[in-house]
């Protein structure tokens, strides 16, 4: 009898333990986070586009969150160092990430060994807006479409030169894809920020610029917007043709998130998404993004880890048959 009641005793002990470890195990945590601040780890400077929407978006969070919210710049090798920061952090929701898309997630992961994986080291909170890439040429140049750009180019094989902020850019893959598809041959002029690659156009040193443009040039009319890179048309320029408009199967990922490492328990990340989101809807954030000449563009956590699985599979089969990767 008395070992019999001993193993009762021992099975009531291991139950009571795994009752109060199990939520620890199983990624549960309090009820009551966050409690302190949370820390954003944006992978660019200050002051860039990026860098001022989240500020925003921080902003009209706090109240959601119950917290303030601190942003913190890591940038450095075009992204690289502040993705590798956010897979690297303490899995708590006390660190999260910017997610830009873009190179890093895309691009560089094929091109050079770096410490994370773009799609399993990342948990994925919610996606907020969508950066304007596209295609401008002079005021007063030739061209009145985009249209016109390839029908030149056709005609008189790599005379046509652009320019875009780096070798193997966002805005250099899908240019080189439009001209695989197309069946013409540009010119590449690379340059060290878009800024250089613009004021290279109204010095008539390049025919056309692609990536990220100058939103009071264009309204000036010093510069002609052609194509817009984006998901859909912008609000600002209705009548500027999108990709897709022209048959163009190209994708360009340059977007803006929330991301987090890929333990982050499931209902904090949870909790984070329903504080963004609501906070993406305060009117203080959409007109600041606006004031910013971006686009507001939600997608869901889900939503955004499976855009960013078929991208980065996408790009991966677009480098391939472009030579750059084996």
């Amino acid at each position: 009898m008395n070992y019999l009641w001993k193993q009762i005793v021992c099975s009531f002990s291991a139950l009571l333990l795994t009752t109060w470890i199990a939520p620890a195990a199983f990624g549960q945590v309090d009820a009551k986070y966050p409690t302190r601040p949370v820390t954003i780890i944006v992978p660019m400077s200050s002051g860039t586009t990026a860098d001022l929407g989240i500020r925003i978006l921080g902003k009209q969070t706090e109240k959601y969150l119950g917290q303030p919210i601190v942003v913190v710049n890591k940038a450095g090798a075009g992204g690289t160092i502040g993705f590798a920061a956010v897979a690297t952090v303490k899995p708590d929701g006390y660190n999260v990430g910017l997610y830009t898309g873009a190179a890093p997630a895309f691009i560089m992961p094929f091109l050079e060994k770096l410490p994370y994986d773009p799609v399993k080291d990342f948990k994925f909170i919610m996606q907020y807006l969508n950066i304007n890439f596209g295609v401008v040429v002079k005021g007063d140049a030739p061209f009145k479409n985009f249209k016109d750009l390839v029908a030149y180019a056709r005609q008189n094989p790599k005379k046509l030169t652009y320019g875009t902020n780096a070798p193997n850019s966002m805005a250099n893959l899908i240019i080189e894809q439009i001209a695989r598809q197309e069946g013409i041959l540009m010119t590449h002029v690379p340059f060290k920020s878009s800024t250089e690659y613009q004021a290279a156009l109204l010095g008539n040193h390049i025919q056309f610029a692609a990536g990220d443009f100058n939103f009071p040039q264009v309204e000036a009319g010093a510069t002609r917007l052609l194509l817009s890179f984006m998901e859909k048309r912008s609000e600002d320029f209705p009548q500027v043709p999108i990709l897709k408009d022209l048959n163009y199967d190209v994708p360009c990922p340059v977007l803006n998130g929330i991301f987090a490492p890929k333990d982050l328990p499931d209902d904090i990340a949870k909790k984070l998404e329903e504080a963004f989101s609501k906070g993406m809807k305060e009117p203080a954030f959409i007109k600041g993004i606006r004031d910013l000449r971006l686009s507001v563009f939600y997608r869901s956590g889900q939503e955004l880890e499976d855009y960013t699985l078929r991208t980065y599979e996408r790009f991966g089969k677009m480098l391939k048959e472009m030579g750059l990767v084996k």
